[in-house]
């Protein structure tokens, strides 16, 4: 066939997303990957070829995803809640400790705040302000799957205190105002900061809008663990697609996308051995919009270029580390663990790499994805895990000299963030390769930029945006309406660059799907039209902290 319904170029997973819900609509679709398999950055790998085991290689935790999304494709997946939220290991009075927090918070959790920190006010506060973001969740997630709300829409529906801490001041305000504690602060923080690079006072609130989403997946804000990897999560939707009757195509990397006078669109692509093309009345572009605007023949602007700022290590351990603080690892570990992330040391770390400095100490998190789910592993011996690194303010700008240098300094920093809360330095139960190779995989954002065509090695596309229409937006087309629009009509965005898009949530492809299918939608009975839609639980919780 030369000629579709619908080409997506693309098949991470909102591509894929994409294209089941259009082929079950009865579209012809046809899906191109420039890579090898599909994916993008949700995928499992044998980094370790010497092992079995399988790791979530870039993305590693789920909580966009609706629930209405996986219902609505049938998707075969299993998503693991963690024990634990977070450890947040700490010196008090010259004594190792650290802050402790529940999935599901109880007395526990309370015991620690105030031993942490001297008496039950932090915690008192904590609740509080967790309390205040449950509206705003509740408010926000059912929109994420429908057309564009408003700002003036969802401001009528929330505290008005919380909409001001959230939307409208920078959230290290309404952090310092309402917190004490500097570890406290930056637990809190760190929502903001995962995937994006700015201080907590920045007047964009950039920071912000990061923290939103971290806190309003599904209405809970839990970040759970893929069983059997983020793998699992690209197969279910694979299948999803293909069932449906999707042509996908895999080591199909697309040259061109020439929007035509008649509103739709030629894709060009090269298999490695000729060129191909392809029409269609929609193309959906499941890449960055920076990466779209030169596929559009508008060429490459370094000025608008995005940057990534984080490191991704993965390990493979004989076993867990023992703590200073002497909490069991399976405690510690089995939640997000929190490294040199106290506000002030946050806020350091972000001016020394805006200076051009690499942070040190470097904040990161750490997640042990096996103790949640040990099917990863495959046949190891007893006590083998998993450990991934997740560090913040590493902008792209302090590896671009020598990448080489950089990566391997930025490693050593990270791995000493590490071992100052460790009773026994980590490289000591890494896994060894018969060679005698650590298995420790490092990524930086020019690896991301290479492996994955992401720019900047940015894991959103670019900055996020607010999940609803400004005032005055234009809302005319149905492109507009699902926040997918280009500035051809035949061409949409179906990624993480569409307004509501970033982390694996499936929002962009389900909301470019919706809005190709909106004309056909809005001549059913909105009976029909309604169905499907998900219940929002009130709840907030501080999952992946």
């Amino acid at each position: 066939m030369t000629r579709y319904d619908v080409v997506v170029v693309g098949a991470g997973h909102n591509g894929l997303t994409a294209a089941a819900y259009l082929a079950r609509a009865g579209l012809s679709v046809l899906v191109l990957e420039r890579l090898p398999h599909v994916g993008g950055a949700a995928v499992s790998a044998r980094a370790f070829p010497d092992f079995p085991t399988r790791l979530s290689r870039y993305s590693y935790l789920v909580s966009l995803l609706p629930e209405q999304v996986a219902s609505d494709l049938g998707l075969d997946l299993a998503l693991a809640s963690r024990p634990t939220a977070s450890y947040s290991p700490v010196v008090r009075g010259g004594r190792a400790t650290g802050l402790y927090v529940e999935r599901d918070e109880g007395e526990a959790t309370r015991a620690s705040f105030r031993e942490v920190t001297g008496s039950e006010d932090e915690h008192d506060a904590w609740r509080a302000f967790y309390a205040g973001l449950t509206g705003l969740a509740a408010a926000v997630a059912p929109t994420l799957t429908q057309p564009l709300a408003t700002d003036a829409a969802l401001r009528a529906q929330v505290d008005p205190e919380v909409w001001r801490d959230v939307v409208e001041r920078p959230i290290g305000e309404a952090i310092e105002r309402r917190f004490h504690d500097d570890l406290v602060r930056g637990v809190v923080a760190t929502d903001a900061l995962i995937g994006t690079f700015a201080s907590l006072h920045d007047p964009s609130l950039v920071q912000n809008r990061c923290f939103l989403y971290h806190l309003i997946g599904n209405g809970t804000g839990e970040w759970r663990v893929p069983v059997g990897g983020m793998g699992a999560v690209t197969d279910a939707l694979w299948r999803a697609a293909a069932g449906a009757g999707a042509s996908i195509v895999t080591g199909a990397g697309v040259s061109a996308i020439a929007p035509g006078a008649d509103g739709g669109a030629e894709v060009r692509w090269h298999d490695g051995a000729r060129e191909h093309s392809a029409s269609a009345r929609f193309v959906l572009a499941n890449v960055a919009p920076w990466v779209l605007r030169i596929l559009l023949g508008e060429g490459e602007d370094p000025a608008t270029k995005p940057e990534g700022a984080q490191l991704k290590i993965n390990f493979l351990l004989s076993r867990l580390p023992r703590l200073r603080s002497g909490v069991d690892p399976e405690r510690a570990f089995a939640g997000t663990l929190h490294l040199a992330e106290s506000a002030t040391g946050l806020e350091a770390a972000w001016a020394a790499a805006d200076g051009g400095v690499l942070p040190d100490p470097l904040p990161g998190e750490v997640y042990c994805h096996s103790l949640t789910d040990p099917s990863i592993l495959g046949d190891v011996p007893p006590g083998t895990h998993t450990l991934t690194y997740f560090g913040l303010h590493t902008p792209a700008r302090l590896f671009a000299a020598d990448p080489a240098a950089a990566k391997a300094e930025a490693l050593r920093r990270a791995i000493a963030s590490l071992d100052a809360v460790l009773a026994e330095p980590i490289e000591s139960v890494v896994l060894r390769t018969p060679s005698g190779e650590p298995c420790i995989e490092a990524k930086i954002p020019q690896d991301v930029e290479a492996d994955l065509a992401m720019p900047g090695g940015h894991i959103f596309h670019g900055d996020l945006e607010w999940p609803w229409a400004p005032a005055r937006a234009r809302l005319e087309t149905p492109a507009e309406r699902w926040g997918v629009q280009t500035s051809y009509d035949g061409v949409l965005v179906c990624g993480s660059g569409a307004r509501r898009g970033g982390a694996v949530s499936a929002l962009g492809g389900h909301n470019a799907a919706q809005a190709v299918l909106e004309p056909a939608l809005r001549a059913l009975p909105i009976s029909l039209v309604a169905q499907g839609a998900g219940n929002v639980s009130p709840r907030i919780h501080r999952m992946r902290h």
